[in-house]
């Protein structure tokens, strides 16, 4: 690995013959660092990433809109594909999320969908300087491998920009061993711990680094599964679909002035 130090907004670098090169985010595009990225990449990256520089979340990542609600399990403790709450039912991913609309008690729900990939982000409370991305990375490398348990394969990146940290940790069906924690549970220990809300009995997580406490002031879990969700249009909150109308209204009533103003 190595560092583009002309363009922040890459992901996925590597060292050929001495010089780095990283794909540009939004685009996939090959860009060689010891040298300006065209502009065209460059805004296209910003389009696709937040106005911090924060990178983009996949297009089907979700949250866990619904939260706590009492599950139907297997024996082996895994999640019913389908759960219910009286007569209305939905389909979850092995993390148990809701991954559909709510419907009646006829809904099918033919397979328990994986959930292959779980993004933990959390912003920590404001501070004069920036953390130090090394002994972070170590930090929560090596709580998520001794207090969860988890194999160190599964954590794919631990990205730092401040005052922002990402956790990304990605299994599939096939990579879970025989008897290994599944990474939703993992999720859900840590989000528990760093909302103070522990699972462990009298065992506190201390989010400590360089001998620091870190205090954290959002923590949200996204969730992307081996086939896209299915939610439609009904899913959306009424706020979203009321500004949706009136950008809609807008651009109808700028056509509508426009072709005034030529006649």
């Amino acid at each position: 690995a190595c560092v583009c130090e002309k363009n922040k907004r890459v992901n996925n670098c590597r060292l050929d013959n001495g010089l780095c090169w990283c794909d540009a985010i939004g685009s996939g595009a090959t860009v060689n660092c010891a040298t300006l990225t065209s502009k065209c990449l460059l805004m296209k990256a910003e389009v696709m990433g937040s106005k911090s520089g924060r990178r983009e979340k996949p297009k089907d990542a979700f949250e866990d809109t619904d939260g706590l609600y009492d599950p139907e399990c297997e024996n082996t403790g895994a999640f019913k594909a389908k759960q219910c709450n009286g007569t209305t039912c939905w389909c979850v991913n092995t993390a148990g999320v809701r991954r559909t609309d709510k419907h009646d008690a006829d809904l099918k729900c033919n397979q328990l969908v994986r959930t292959t990939w779980i993004i933990i982000e959390m912003k920590h409370a404001e501070r004069s300087a920036p953390l130090n991305a090394e002994s972070l990375k170590r930090f929560f490398t090596d709580t998520i491998t001794s207090r969860y348990l988890l194999d160190g394969r599964y954590i794919s990146n631990v990205v730092y920009e401040k005052p922002f940290i990402t956790i990304d940790l990605k299994q599939n069906s096939s990579d879970k061993s025989s008897g290994g924690v599944d990474i939703a549970d993992v999720a859900y220990y840590f989000e528990k711990d760093v909302k103070g809300d522990s699972i462990f009995h009298n065992n506190r997580l201390n989010v400590s680094i360089d001998n620091e406490a870190l205090k954290l002031e959002k923590t949200v879990v996204y969730y992307v599964d081996e086939i896209a969700p299915e939610f439609s249009m009904k899913s959306l909150t009424p706020g979203v679909i009321a500004v949706i109308v009136v950008v809609v209204i807008a651009i109808v009533a700028a056509i509508v002035v426009l072709v005034s103003s030529n006649k």
